[in-house]
Parts: structure tokens; C-alpha cells; sequence
């Protein structure tokens, strides 16, 4: 039979590549929609934590696992929801995800015992895990292997814009509107259930799921970068096979460890930063805690550009970007520790900060359908996310440990993630693809 024959009998309206493209990237930006309001459901929790303390007195290392606890169950959450969005689709997860996170992160704004805010908090951390991995699995259905560094990208984008949003409305919560911390559990989640119901809406896991057949040059890419058919039903493959496929692949593990440093780097300044902020050096500077924006623009803007690089400038090498901002990231970091400096200075610095160390996000996600192909991405989306946060969770702890240990000092956060940036430039070395 010939190959347009064949492709003739498949049920679907033929698309030619620009009405494809469209429906493409509908799909990117719906899931770019959805991620956009998904950070509101878990990092609100460091610009929570000086009212925490003030209200119940908790210290810092208790603080640190609490927010060890919800990383780690939300590692848990992705090994297992990364599989799930492979065999269930995305569509369904990241709506249940977003739906069950503003349940638990409203009931955790009740709790004032450590002990239930970090269960519920850990349960709302496997929530959270239902976001990511899924929208991942929709893009790689959508998008072939030569533009994957741009989509993952624009997604990561999404990720990083999410943190300025936080950022943004905890900040009108504490500061301006001198509201309670409870109110960062309650309000800005409402946005992160709109962006699950639109998702729901728009989006359909696949081409054939929205009855459509890619044009052949789509269909070619992606079966070259998959090394099988691109109409593989996944739902067909056992998940222990899907998971043996992918821990099977040295180079998962490799990425698994270094993305576990960059994100246990990120972490520490996305929790700790706005506690260095609002602490004594800085609650009354002019601009005081709104300085810290500058930290999650940086990333914003430094996912959208390490993934244009790892395309255009590296030919989809993605261990030479992820390495030369790791670098860089350590530098920045140490600058902001040994400079102590003014608020224009720390704009700058933090804003450096941001974009290099949350930057590689973008190549790391590229990565996993590079390495696992995309009728396994989910699942290896999800293996590689259970490192990330499996190094963030335990660094949490010890970063709350070591700053009791100095005097209750924010500011030592910037040489820890300067370490951890170093480590994840070093194992990023090691990955080649």
C-alpha cells in the first residue's frame, strides 16, 4: 500500500502544514495557559513563612521540612503521574491536578499545627505533580524534535512567567493589601483552577485525538526522533516496560542528577529570597520585598532563551547551554553574596540570578523526548522531575538547618546555591546529546 494511500485511511481531516501549525501551537499556548497559574498552588509558601513564625513560632529548619516534605511528595508525584500522563493522557491529569491542588492549598491555610500543614502540603505537592509532566506529554505529541528546544522553551516561559505571578500576588497580599498569610493559600490558587478548566477545554493529547492527520513532513520528524511509528498507541505499552525503557538509559540518570542540582538551586532562592527580602536589611529599604521580583523575571526570560540557544546555536545540543548557565548562574549568585548590594545593584544581580539558573529548565526538558522519544516522554518527563525535586526537598532542610546555625542569616542561601549550580554545570558535562 502505498504511503498516501495509507495515510488517506486514516480517520481525521488532513491538515496541510500551516492549518497543522496552528493547531500546534493552540495547543502550546493552552498548555502555556494552564502552567501559567500552576505555581500559585506551591511557592506562595516562602513569602507565607515569616507570618508563619510570627503567628506559631516555628524555626527555620522546621520551615525547611515542611517545604522538604511537599518537594519531596511532589517528586513522588511526578515518577508516578509522568507514566500515568503517558498511559491517561495529559488532558485529564493536569485538570485533576489543578482542581484537587486549590482544594488542599485552601485547607492548608486552616492548619497551625507543623505536623498537618506539612501533610497537607506534601498531598498538595503530589497534585502539583499532575501539571507539568502533562503538558509536556501534549507538546511532544504536537511538536517534532527539531523545534522541540523552542516549544519546551515557551513552555518552561510559562513556568517561569508563573513565578512572577506568585511573586506578584503575594507580594500585593503581604505588602500592600497587609492581608494575612492564610490569604496566599486562598486567593491566588483561583487562578490556577481557571487555567485547569481552560486546558480541559482546548487541549486534546494527540492529532488523532482531535480528529486531525498531521501533514507527512510532521509524521517523518516524528518517527525519526521516536524511532517508531508516530501513531504508536501508548496506552498499549505496560508501564514497568515504560519505566525499564527509560531507567534503562544512562544518560536519563545523568540528567536526573545534574537537573537535581539546578533545581535545588532554584528552589532555595525561590523559597528563601523573599525571607532575605522581608528580613531586617531590607523590610524598610524603599521597594523593599518588590526588589525580589527581579529573581523570577530573570527566569521567565531565561527559560525562553536557553532553549532558543540549545535549537539554533547548538544544533539541539542540549549539555552546552545547561553547562555555560549553570556556570554563570554560580557567579551571579556569588556577586549577590559578596557585593551587599544597593537595591538598583540587586535588581540587576537578581535578576541575573534568575535567568541563568532557571534558564537550562527549558534544555533539561527538551532533553527527556530527545533521549526517551515521544511516545515515552511523559513518563521520562516524570523520572527526571523526581530527581529534580528529590534534590530540592532534602536541600531544604539543610538550607533552614544552616541559617539557624547563623543566626537565623538569609543571606547564606546565595554560596549554597552556588555549589549546587557548580555540581549541576559538572554532571551537565557529562550528558552529550
Amino acid at each position: 500500500m502505498s504511503t498516501t494511500t495509507s495515510r488517506s485511511a486514516l480517520p481525521g481531516t488532513q491538515l496541510d502544514p500551516k492549518s497543522f501549525r496552528k493547531k500546534a501551537w493552540q495547543m502550546l499556548l493552552a498548555a502555556m495557559f494552564m502552567y501559567l497559574f500552576f505555581y500559585t498552588g506551591r511557592q506562595a509558601f516562602g513569602f507565607a513563612i515569616p507570618g508563619i513564625q510570627a503567628e506559631f513560632g516555628w524555626n527555620k529548619a522546621t520551615i525547611g521540612a515542611i517545604s522538604g516534605v511537599a518537594l519531596w511528595c511532589y517528586a513522588i508525584g511526578q515518577m508516578i503521574n509522568g507514566n500515568l500522563s503517558d498511559k491517561f493522557g495529559g488532558r485529564r491529569l493536569a485538570t485533576l491536578g489543578s482542581v484537587g491542588s486549590t482544594v488542599l492549598c485552601v485547607l492548608a491555610s486552616f492548619m497551625g499545627h507543623p505536623v498537618a500543614m506539612g501533610a497537607v502540603l506534601g498531598a498538595n505537592g503530589f497534585m502539583q505533580s499532575m501539571g507539568w509532566s502533562a503538558g509536556g506529554r501534549v507538546i511532544s505529541n504536537w511538536w517534532s524534535h527539531s523545534e522541540r528546544g523552542k516549544t519546551f522553551g515557551f513552555y518552561t516561559l510559562a513556568a517561569g512567567c508563573s513565578s512572577v505571578l506568585v511573586f506578584v500576588t503575594s507580594t500585593l497580599v503581604v505588602s500592600t493589601f497587609h492581608m494575612s498569610w492564610e490569604w496566599l493559600f486562598r486567593l491566588p490558587v483561583l487562578l490556577m483552577l481557571l487555567g485547569g478548566v481552560v486546558f480541559w477545554l482546548v487541549v486534546r493529547d494527540t492529532p488523532k485525538a482531535a480528529g486531525v492527520i498531521p501533514p507527512e513532513e510532521f509524521t517523518r520528524d516524528a518517527e525519526v526522533a521516536a524511532g517508531k511509528a508516530a501513531e504508536v498507541e501508548t496506552t498499549s505499552i505496560p508501564s514497568a516496560t515504560r519505566y525499564r525503557s527509560v531507567l534503562g538509559i544512562p544518560k536519563i540518570w545523568l540528567t536526573g542528577i545534574a537537573i537535581g542540582f539546578q533545581n535545588a538551586a532554584r528552589y532555595g532562592m525561590l523559597i528563601w529570597v523573599p525571607v532575605f527580602f522581608l528580613g531586617k536589611d531590607w523590610a524598610h529599604t524603599p521597594g523593599g520585598v518588590w526588589i525580589s521580583l527581579a529573581l523570577p523575571v530573570g527566569m521567565a526570560v531565561g527559560a525562553l532563551v536557553n532553549g532558543q540557544l540549545s535549537d539554533r546555536l547548538f544544533g539541539s545540543r542540549r549539555d552546552r547551554p545547561i553547562m555555560l548557565f549553570m556556570a554563570l548562574g554560580a557567579l551571579s549568585t556569588l556577586a549577590m553574596w559578596l557585593l551587599h548590594p544597593n537595591a538598583l545593584l540587586g535588581i540587576v544581580l537578581l535578576f541575573l540570578c534568575g535567568f541563568f539558573i532557571y534558564g537550562p529548565q527549558s534544555s533539561f526538558w527538551a532533553l527527556c523526548p530527545d533521549l526517551a522519544g515521544k511516545v515515552m516522554a511523559g513518563t521520562a518527563i516524570g523520572v527526571v522531575n523526581f530527581f529534580a525535586y528529590l534534590f530540592a526537598g532534602a536541600a531544604e532542610p539543610i538550607i533552614g538547618s544552616i541559617m539557624d546555625a547563623n543566626g537565623g542569616n538569609a543571606s547564606v542561601i546565595f554560596p549554597i546555591v552556588a555549589i549546587a549550580c557548580t555540581c549541576s554545570a559538572v554532571f551537565a558535562s557529562f550528558i552529550r546529546r
